[in-house]
């Protein structure tokens, strides 16, 4: 093998396995356009760990159950909370700056559905490009990361085990990196809708790769609407993070109602689903909504990044007031993984969002995206390091490369995603829209039609791929839970507690209970 580990993204997951991994193997990252330009860097908000004297690990789990509606992995949300402070620790020790109070303790920020205040954060709400301008600066030697290339196909042997990638690089040429290890980390898929807070790169690619292979792929209708998204005439352009209203700011509609105060206990900082489900009604019935942050003690002090985005699309924060939508935030679903990444097929992992480790469950606790990332970096490259060099005497099978004969208009596709896939759900909409997308893709197994694509066609195709994904699972699930909520079907039912939608595109496998998710990753 020509390298030791191919890393594909270069999000937090990414650069903490860099960072971890042993010097002595050879290390390429692949990523699409620049190693700043993914959802890790865009992260408003902080991670979240139980640093405080009147906090646990316990408490930080039973919240991170409670918000994804019980669908979490038990051992997952275990793992990942008891060890957040000592991940911590570590990005601190090594350099990385978290912001502290007068007291030179870490200052610990409230977010929804927290009962604790245990957000640290980096920059105020510039904590992802804080860590991750640091990861990038401390890259070891061994690492070389490779910008603007696009990853299009997983090397597959003829056994089925993962042998590398083939890569279009950034002169329109086509190379193979052949690697003993090959890790997807590409983020989650927001861009598949209309409004979302994702980086312009994040569309999919590496869940739909995963997909292609045969990788079996799970909870797919669990997509996280983040509330406020800052909304200019018709169209979403990035974050209001949710610390603002951990910080006081209330959600208003048109006369100044709060419109949170009788829907839950936590009022503003309810379940993200519960916040966007509500301001979706207003604007059914034809009324803005917006945050009002009157009691925001500084906020432009506060919230840099926020008041930027702001000034640069005219709002003024002097009336204390920013218009919100609620758009495509996170995706809980992804490549099923174990704890460490390994899929379902050797030779290929997963880390960050485009994985599925349950931790999750039906719906993301605020700050535990990046601990996450931090987590599966950690303990991937722990597994890799311990793991025998080899020297591969597989061979290549055939390419397994799939394209369509005929694209949407990616405007078009997220306009249909938002509508039929989006907050609110139906059986009927959702049939319509799966018709709509099964005849690009040439019905149920999306058959060759092509050999001569662009870049920009095949990131189109994986979009088209990973919203079917998303259809079809939510489909499926005949429940609201978490993410997910059909009209028809608006309540939580036991018969789908702990139930994952299982979907692989050699073999369909339907609805599994959560010790056969996890199984099939190991």
């Amino acid at each position: 093998m020509k390298l030791d580990v191919l890393i594909i993204g270069s999000g937090m997951a990414s650069l903490q396995l860099a960072r971890k991994l042993s010097p002595q193997l050879n290390v390429t990252i692949l990523t699409k356009t620049t190693i700043f330009s993914s959802n890790s860097y865009l992260a408003q908000g902080g991670i979240a760990a139980s640093i405080s004297a009147d906090d646990s690990y316990e408490l930080h789990a039973l919240d991170t159950i409670e918000a994804g509606r019980f669908h979490n992995y038990a051992r997952a949300v275990k793992e990942v909370t008891s060890l957040a402070p000592v991940l911590l620790h570590d990005l601190a020790a090594a350099g990385c700056l978290f912001d502290q109070d007068v007291t030179g303790k870490w200052s610990l920020g409230m977010e929804g559905a927290h009962s604790k205040n245990r957000i640290v954060h980096s920059g105020g709400d510039e904590t992802g490009k804080k860590v991750i301008e640091f990861l990038a600066a401390t890259i070891p030697p061994n690492v070389k990361v490779i910008e603007n290339v696009f990853v299009h196909e997983l090397i597959l042997s003829e056994c089925g085990s993962c042998m590398g990638a083939n890569a279009m690089m950034d002169d329109g040429t086509i190379k193979s990196f052949y690697a003993a290890h090959t890790i997807i980390a590409t983020g989650g898929c927001g861009q598949v809708y209309e409004y979302t807070s994702n980086a312009q790169t994040v569309t999919g690619d590496g869940i739909a790769l995963a997909y292609v292979a045969g990788a079996n792929i799970t909870d797919m209708e669990f997509v996280q609407f983040h509330p406020t998204l800052l909304y200019v005439n018709g169209k979403t352009a990035g974050l209001v993070s949710e610390a603002v209203r951990g910080e006081g700011a209330v959600l208003v509609n048109d006369k100044g109602m709060q419109i949170m105060d009788h829907v839950h206990p936590l009022k503003d900082l309810a379940p993200r689903h519960i916040v966007s489900q509500e301001i979706y009604q207003y604007w059914q019935a034809g009324e803005s909504v917006y945050l009002d942050i009157s009691n925001v003690a500084d906020f432009t002090a506060r919230f840099p990044t926020i008041t930027a985005l702001c000034q640069k699309h005219g709002v003024d924060l002097q009336q204390k007031k920013i218009p919100v939508a609620p758009g495509c935030h996170f995706l809980m679903g992804g490549i099923v993984t174990d704890l460490c990444g390994r899929t379902s097929i050797s030779g290929l992992y997963a880390i960050g969002e485009a994985a599925c480790t349950g931790l999750h469950g039906a719906n993301r606790l605020a700050s535990n995206s990046l601990l996450e990332g931090l987590y599966m970096g950690s303990e991937l490259a722990n597994w890799l390091n311990e793991q025998p060099r080899k020297v591969s005497a597989l061979k290549e099978a055939a390419s397994r490369r799939i394209t369509a004969s005929k694209l949407p208009s990616r405007a078009e596709l997220q306009k249909r995603m938002m509508e039929a896939v989006g907050i609110v759900r139906t059986e009927k909409a959702l049939q319509g829209h799966l018709f709509w997308l099964e005849s690009f893709l040439g019905g149920e197994k999306g058959e060759v039609h092509k050999t001569v694509y662009t870049k920009e066609e095949l990131e189109t195709y994986f979009m088209l791929l990973t919203a079917r994904l998303i259809t079809k699972a939510s489909l499926q699930r005949t429940e609201s839970r978490g993410g997910h909520f059909r009209s028809d079907y608006p309540r939580e039912s036991d018969s789908w507690r702990r139930k994952n939608i299982i979907l692989n595109k050699y073999e369909e496998k339907g609805v599994a209970d959560e010790s056969d998710q996890i199984a099939t990753a190991t």
